[in-house]
Order: structure tokens, then sequence, then C-alpha cells
């Protein structure tokens, strides 16, 4: 027993060392993704004329007027900067909507360092994503995009972009988890399911692309947490993000369905304990759904009939059991076509035909 022992250890101490002399010869895995990737990550420049505050020039002290120079029209030049990375042969370069929206001017700093004019061809304020147009003669290179949804977690995952305005920044990290629903984070206005990740992200790295360890794209950047749970990144799938590319190049936006209904989710657990309250107002179904607790004046909801204290259970006989899964099937509807819901009013089940409309107030 003690020869086979010392054995193993002498054998594995060999393979460290033969390893550890590999190691010498070759780079890891992620300068390979990274070169697969890095010369279509694009840095993006933005610039927008904002009107000056107004002084009343009876107010301005003569010190104030030398500072601040004589009141007028003069517009001020607001600037930004984000990430971005080419997508295909024809110059499409895709980034985040918080980057390049409502701005006057786009320039597009190439991995050579070639600067260029950039035309936005849409933005979609729903996804967070934007697609720039670039002219295509002046780079051939484009990143190649994988299968978001083959992600698992723990697999490894490395950021790429322009944080703080510093190009060709690379960080390394783990896929921490996914499906996050950003509406947990605090954005309501949004539709979206994100890959979180410990790989840094820092502002300007907003719109660059996080890669796998095979050197395919799987996501854009788009957010970090700030303040208590620093350190957690978050990107959008690029299975999304083609379907959104793909409408932005082709239509210049992207229609959303939507309802017109708040919705809360219930379950049997918060029903019993809302139903034991003497100042209940209503006796909850102790069961699981999306429950309404609120519709919009003149929405698709309400011109259906839709009531607070509605519970959706099913939508075009789709169980649901959450908000979340009744916002992936409106997600999926046709605008003006009838929209079927199961929904429980006053415990009894009754089906109600609605006609989703497109989102309102996104320009």
């Amino acid at each position: 027993m003690f020869i086979i022992v010392c054995f193993c250890v002498v054998n594995l101490s060999q393979q460290t060392e033969v390893l550890a002399l590999n190691s010498f010869d070759t780079h890891n895995f992620v300068s390979d993704a990274v070169k697969n990737v890095a010369p279509a990550v694009v840095r993006i420049d933005t610039e927008r004329l904002v009107e000056r505050q107004q002084f009343d020039p009876t107010l301005l002290d003569p010190l104030l007027r030398d500072l601040l120079g004589e009141p007028g029209n003069t517009p001020d030049r607001e600037r930004g900067q984000g990430s971005g990375v080419i997508i295909d042969t024809n110059g499409l370069v895709l980034t985040n909507a918080h980057v390049v929206e409502r701005v006057d001017n786009v320039s597009v700093t190439l991995a050579d360092g070639n600067i260029l004019e950039g035309q936005v061809l849409g933005t979609d304020a729903v996804t967070d994503l934007a697609l720039v147009k670039i002219d295509e003669s002046t780079s051939s290179v484009f990143a190649p995009l994988g299968n978001s949804e083959d992600l698992e977690v723990g697999d490894w995952a490395i950021a790429l972009g322009t944080p703080y305005g510093l190009e060709k920044t690379v960080t390394l990290g783990i896929v921490s988890s996914l499906h996050r629903d950003i509406n947990s984070l605090g954005f309501s206005d949004k539709r979206l399911d994100l890959i979180q990740t410990d790989a840094a992200i820092n502002p300007g790295n907003s719109g660059g692309p996080l890669i796998n360890s095979k050197g395919e794209v799987i996501g854009i950047n788009t957010l970090v947490r700030s303040g208590p749970g620093a350190g957690l990144g978050f990107a959008i799938p690029i299975n999304l993000a083609k379907i959104v590319s793909d409408q932005l190049f082709e239509n210049g936006e992207v229609i959303h369905p939507y309802l017109g209904v708040q919705l809360i989710s219930l379950n049997p657990k918060i029903a019993k304990e809302y139903n034991k309250d003497p100042n209940s107002i209503v006796q909850l179904p102790e069961r699981s759904g999306a429950l309404i607790q609120s519709v919009i004046p003149n929405s698709p909801a309400e011109k259906a009939g839709l009531r607070r204290g509605d519970l959706v259970i099913a939508a075009e006989n789709i169980s649901i059991e959450e908000p979340k899964a009744l916002l992936n099937e409106v997600e999926k509807a046709q605008i003006g076509k009838v929209f079927l819901l199961n929904v429980l009013r006053e415990n009894k089940e009754i089906q109600v035909n609605i006609k989703p409309e497109a989102l309102p107030g996104l320009t």
C-alpha cells in the first residue's frame, strides 16, 4: 500500500511538472477567446446638443457674467461614451439603446484606431438594444455569435469593452445566474431576462460583448449593480439581441405588444395570509397566478373588461404561475389578434378575449 501511494504522488508530480512546462509554451483559453472577438469590439462616442440654462441678465452678477458668459441661446454639447461590437460584414454594430438614443452625432472607433461616423438605424428602449451602421468597406472583421440558450451557471464569461474610456479592456468571471428578471433590479419599463456575471463591468462597458471560452458573443453588457451588492454585472442574452437587431435593421423599431395591466405574483401561501385579515376587501383564490393590481385606462385590458383583483391563470392555454410567465406569452402575441386569457374572478373561471396593442410611449 505504501509503495502504491508513493507511486501515485510521484506520478502526479510528473504530470504537474509537464503542465507547468507546457504553460510556458502556450497562452490560456482567455487570450485565445479574446483574439477571436477583440478586433470587432469598438468604442462609441456620442454628442448631443442641449439647451443652455437661461439666466435673467438683470440678476446676473458681473463676476458671474465673466464666468458664465453673456446670456444667450447657444446650446451646450453633452458627450457620452460606450462600447459596441460589429456583428456582420455589413458594418452593423450592436450596442445599448441608452448609449446612442436621442443623440445628434455618433463616432465609432475601430480596434485598429480608425474613427468612423456612425448612423443609428434604430433603438429599442424596452430591451435596451440599438443598431448602428458604419461604412462596411472600412472593416471586414466581425464577431462570431454564440447561443445563449446553451449557457450554464458556472461557465466562463469574459467581458470586453471600454470602461471609463480605457479601450481594449478585458475582464474575466463566470456566469453567476441565468434568466435574472430585470424588473427585480428596479427597471419596471424593461422586458429582459439577463445573464448575471461577476466579470467586472463598469461605466463605458455598456454595449460591449460578453463572450464564452470559445470566443463567441453570448451577451451584450448592459448594466452593473453599484452600492450594496456591487460587483454584479448583467448582460442581454445574444439570442434576444439577434431577434431585436434583425427587426431594427428591417424596420428601424421593435413593436412590443401590451395589455395594460399592472401585475403582482400570487401563490396559496400569500393568499391564505391575506384572507385571514378581517379587514380584507376581497377573498383571494388560494392558488398561483398573475394577480391584476390595476388596469390602465383606455388600454386593451380595460376594453376587454379585465378588473382589479382578477387572477390570470392561463394565456393561450399555457399555465401562468407568475407575472413573468404572462409577460413572456404577451411578448409572443400579435398586435390586434385575439389573445385568450383564463381568469379567476370571484372564484369562477372565465375566458377573456383581448387584443394586444403596440406598447405606447417608447419614442
